[in-house]
């Protein structure tokens, strides 16, 4: 990390200090916290946890609602020189118990319902496992709160695990330092250009790089979160409402339920940014979130991967000229494209995508050999050199220095010769406006290698009986013949990973692919 970078980076438990005390930090079902009152439980939290005998280093874990807990345990961990571990709160006690057990967790805090639930899969005996309102009652009774202390200060100790979906097997945990998180934090409150009275609406699970961002670059720019779990898009448009939000993060399935819907007058007048990543905007896409927002709210399409939480992002004035664009790298990021020979790759050439800077994670916890494929050797063209994360993704360049996705190597179908991009096929699917969602995946063919099927999902008000036929018609005459889907199969809903993103992975396992 350069001396740069040492100047930004921060303990993440300062995070609640050096605002406007009585400023609005955090709104949950519970209440509000002004900055002075979120300092003063994140150091009831962490003396609790200090109580507990817990050791420098020692992870606890979480597997809550977002709850006002749930939000201040990434601080209050960070300052009791602990390692917090958030899991996702849709997981199922198995899932729940693999991440407990890998991460090594000494302690467990959910609520009474889930703790029922982990009756038939208990967690290890190491384990402690406690309910969130007991914690809650026993903060209350700390008399004296931890302050900002000696045991947080070194920013690059490790902060958080957060463990992927286990979309591709069982999740496994990447190794946050303070460092990776409060540079993340600044870099996107940089970008966003956040200010004191933003008002930010965080509806991706906390459990996720990009959820718990929503906290954490809110909070540097000294505005307020508001964390909200919701059953269906009218939940976030009334929240929007209600609450004069100024910044919605979504994934693009969630972009797609809440443009089907009539927003109020008031939940768009106060809307100052829209952020999409988990994957891409699509044109048309777009073109519906303008409509409905207007040339006033700016359209934030980001790239990025939880080894090294954010890559690229396309400056909003850009977006309805390039749409597709993941744009250029964020602020604390060098961004490559890498050809096969290992050097950087030209113009318009398709490459891997390698991240390097003072953002990528520290690896996989305890998994040496998943860290050597992923973890490497930056290339030797890099300014930063070091340990770079080697995505695994195919992107190109072109000649404006916008990037642009092309798709992830393993998901890249090669059917008659031809090395085929799903993404490409899913576009012009969508674009054809017979469909709200799209997800091309190669299945085995004898005489092609692969023959591409087609996952759909008809928009609003599409007769699902004749999608088939008039999009395949649309296809045909839009799309070159290698790329032609053999098989479209019409859907009423697409399988979601726990994060809200598309699952390739469950679609190609129900073809038994």
């Amino acid at each position: 990390m350069t001396t740069e970078h040492i100047k930004y980076a921060f303990p993440l438990d300062r995070l609640a200090v050096g605002k406007d005390p009585d400023a609005t930090a955090l709104v949950t079902r519970s209440g509000s916290l002004s900055y002075k009152m979120l300092n003063h439980r994140v150091g009831l939290l962490a003396r609790w946890l200090l109580d507990q005998g817990f050791g420098k280093g020692d992870r606890v874990a979480t597997w809550l609602p977002k709850t006002e807990l749930a939000c201040i345990m990434p601080l209050a961990a960070v300052r009791a020189g602990l390692v917090h571990v958030p899991i996702n709160p849709i997981l199922k006690p198995a899932q729940v118990k693999h991440i407990v057990t890998d991460s090594g967790s000494k302690l467990l805090i959910t609520n009474t319902g889930r703790i029922k639930s982990l009756e038939d899969m208990p967690v290890d005996k190491g384990c402690a496992v406690w309910n969130d309102a007991a914690v809650s009652t026993d903060m209350d009774n700390v008399a004296d709160p931890l302050e900002p202390n000696e045991t947080a200060k070194n920013v690059n100790a490790l902060a958080a695990i957060l463990y992927t979906s286990g979309s591709t097997g069982r999740p496994k945990g990447v190794m946050l330092t303070n460092a990776n998180l409060s540079l993340g934090a600044v870099s996107v409150a940089q970008y966003l250009k956040m200010k004191r009275d933003d008002r930010t609406l965080c509806v991706l699970p906390l459990s996720f790089d990009y959820g718990q961002n929503q906290l954490l670059s809110t909070w540097f720019a000294g505005g307020c979160a508001y964390p909200l779990d919701y059953l269906t898009p009218r939940d976030v448009i009334k929240a929007c409402s209600r609450e004069a939000i100024t910044t919605l993060a979504a994934v693009p399935p969630l972009w797609v339920q809440l443009v089907d819907q009539s927003w109020s007058e008031e939940g768009i007048l106060s809307m100052r940014r829209l952020t999409n990543s988990g994957g891409a905007l699509t044109p048309s896409l777009v073109k519906q979130l303008r409509a409905i927002f207007g040339s006033k709210t700016d359209i934030y399409a980001m790239y990025g991967l939880t080894e090294a939480f954010r890559s690229t992002y396309l400056e909003p004035a850009l977006i309805d000229d390039n749409p597709t664009s993941m744009g250029t790298a964020i602020p604390f990021a060098e961004i490559m494209v890498v050809g096969s020979d290992g050097d950087i790759a030209a113009v318009g050439q398709e490459g891997e995508l390698v991240h390097a800077g003072p953002l990528v994670a520290q690896g996989y916890w305890q998994d040496d050999d998943r860290t050597a494929e992923r973890f490497k050797s930056a290339p030797a063209a890099s300014e930063y050199g070091g340990i770079a994360v080697w995505s695994g993704d195919t992107v190109r360049r072109e000649s404006d220095g916008l990037l642009y996705f092309v798709g992830r190597t393993d998901n890249m179908i090669k059917s008659s010769g031809n090395r085929i991009s799903p993404s490409e096929i899913e576009e012009v699917a969508v674009e054809s406006g017979f469909i709200a969602e799209a997800v091309a995946i190669g299945v085995p063919d004898e005489r092609l290698g692969h023959a591409i099927c087609l996952y759909v999902r008809p928009a609003t008000g599409e007769e699902t009986e004749d999608i088939g036929q008039a999009l395949n018609k649309y296809l045909k005459r839009n799309l070159p013949n290698f790329m032609h889907p053999r098989d479209i199969v019409v859907m009423k809903e697409f399988p979601k990973n726990p994060n809200g993103k598309l699952d390739r992975n469950a679609l190609a396992k129900a073809r038994n692919i």
